[in-house]
């Protein structure tokens, strides 16, 4: 079974819909009665990678709220805060700071534009 991601004017996702697989693979579906264009968006895909090893489709699985960009031919999500950048390569943002990796918890303050430890109240 195939997903397809129907698009507003502005290239956001309004729904997703499981479907039949199209002969146009890929290609832009357009519903006339509605003025609406459909992508094929592979649910296996995130980040530029497939999650099986498959063949990535569109850098990442299409949801509500999500852009399609034709020059990219990718989905991506909406921005998670103002000061991330879309890094077009895997079509997902990324902070101005990279998260630490040291097997501790943290939050991004946007307003700090860093990572901070957090810790849960345990009380």
């Amino acid at each position: 079974m195939a997903h397809y991601a129907e698009l507003d004017n502005d290239n956001r996702v309004i729904q997703v819909i499981v479907g039949v697989d199209e002969p146009l693979d890929g290609e832009a579906i357009y519903q006339q009665e509605t003025n609406r264009v459909w992508k094929k968006t592979s649910y296996n895909t995130y980040a530029s990678q497939h999650r099986l090893g498959g063949t990535p489709f569109r850098k990442n699985y299409a949801g509500i709220g999500y852009t399609y960009d034709p020059d990219m031919d990718a989905f991506y999500p909406p921005t998670p805060f103002p000061s991330w950048v879309l890094d077009k390569e895997i079509g997902v943002w990324v902070p101005p700071v990279p998260m630490p990796v040291d097997n501790k918890f943290y939050i991004w303050i946007e307003e700090a534009r860093q990572w901070v430890e957090y810790t849960p109240f345990s009380g």
